[in-house]
């Protein structure tokens, strides 16, 4: 049997599975708002919708599959326990599903995962094992423990019922928004992408479907360079919930075959996706959620017609989020750091915040230097902070500085 006709085959039999999935996630889960956003609308020039999971049970979308399979398995016969391995929306949405069920779970987790995600993970009554430095690494040490126990297994994305429970997704969309022409999708192991496309192809016969990928983890791109699955070097990401070494096994031909092209985005604009979403449309997206967003913005992908767009999951760090609001103002030029050197005498810098103070900008730190190398005596080093409330006082600012004899420059 080709890859190809493998890929169409496991194709149909998530598309089945999926009909059936609904009843299950259906019991346990949200329907999730389906939103049509103006603002990316206006940026694409196409008719851009948000399929907003990040507002689903746990925080996304991972919730879905895990509901089916267990659900299922269930029916068929009795469940020890359950065990899994995730960067943490895997692991939220198998302890949710476990607890759901009344089953006990262990989850482990990467240790660089995110404090959040663990703290939430343990929340929903998983044990929670912090091993490896990626899921790769981490599911070894599941497979161990699922063995060892006797539980379930519960594989992220490689897995037929993981898939079909990703599909409701499809279904609900097509329910609320009808056909669309192009679906977006972001892509870690493949399964969120998987179980859509195996959806919407029946549904939605002849829609475009993209994936999008972390740069830092670019193995669906990378394998098709090569013409089969390799493992890639993977780096830290916001998108962590797409860090992956390689494509899964059942989820690699299905990808290949029957999504049209997968693309990938780099930090700097997953960042500015979680901004936009943050600034303009409210929705607080975390990184691997904001991936598809990102594409748009990037112009990677460029969408015609009705698009939708799935936000996977609102799972992000709040120390994440901080960094990625002030990067996001520093570059609208809302908050700035200017540099200047002044006389070391009572009064000087009095007079440098007088100027700041009557252009309606905020310190929000000074940093002063009396010791750096460069400075002769006498003279101090000032580093400010600012909170500017449009780009163009900032200039002014510095102008109206330079007129007085202080000379600042912006960081």
């Amino acid at each position: 049997m080709s890859e190809e006709v493998e890929a169409l085959r496991l194709a149909d039999e998530i598309f089945r599975l999926s009909s059936e999935a609904r009843g299950y996630v259906a019991r346990g889960a949200h329907v999730t708002p389906l939103d049509k956003s103006t603002t990316l609308s206006r940026i694409t020039g196409a008719e851009v919708y948000l399929k907003l999971e990040n507002l689903q049970k746990t925080g996304s979308f991972k919730v879905r599959g895990p509901l089916f399979k267990l659900g299922r398995a269930l029916e068929k016969g009795s469940v020890e326990g359950v065990v899994a391995a995730s960067a943490g929306n895997h692991a939220q949405g198998v302890a949710y599903a476990a607890s759901f069920y009344g089953l006990k779970s262990v989850i482990v987790m990467p240790e660089l995962a995110p404090p959040a995600k663990v703290k939430a993970t343990r929340s929903y009554g998983a044990e929670v094992v912090l091993h490896g430095r990626v899921v790769d690494e981490a599911f070894k040490l599941a497979e161990k423990i699922a063995e060892e126990r006797g539980y379930m297994l519960v594989h992220p994305f490689d897995d037929l019922e993981i898939m079909a429970g990703n599909g409701t997704i499809a279904w609900e969309a097509y329910e609320q928004g009808g056909r669309f022409d192009t679906v977006i999708v972001p892509v870690g192991g493949g399964g969120l992408i998987s179980g859509i496309v195996s959806v919407v192809r029946k549904l939605m016969p002849g829609v475009k479907v993209i994936g999008v990928e972390a740069e830092a983890a670019p193995k669906f791109v990378e394998s098709f360079k090569e013409g089969k699955p390799i493992e890639v070097e993977v780096t830290h990401s916001l998108a962590d919930g797409l860090v992956t070494k390689k494509p899964g096994r059942l989820t690699y031909p299905i990808v290949k075959h029957l999504v049209d092209k997968v693309v990938a985005v780099d930090e700097h604009e997953i960042a500015s996706a979680m901004y936009l979403l943050l600034e303009r449309s409210k929705i607080l997206a975390e990184g691997a959620g904001a991936a598809g967003v990102a594409a748009l913005l990037a112009r990677v992908v460029k969408p015609k017609g009705k698009t939708l767009v799935i936000v996977s999951g609102g799972n992000a760090d709040l120390t994440s989020i901080e960094k990625v609001i002030l990067v996001g103002l520093a570059r609208e030029g809302r908050i700035a750091r200017i540099t200047g050197v002044i006389p070391d005498i009572p009064g000087q810098l009095y007079k440098v915040l007088e100027v700041i103070a009557e252009k309606r900008c905020n310190v929000v730190d000074i940093i002063h230097d009396r010791l750096h190398p460069r400075i002769s005596p006498g003279m101090a080093r000032v580093t400010i902070v600012l909170e500017v409330p449009e780009r163009m006082l900032l200039f002014e600012l510095l102008e109206d500085l330079r007129d007085m004899g202080y000379k600042f420059v912006i960081d």
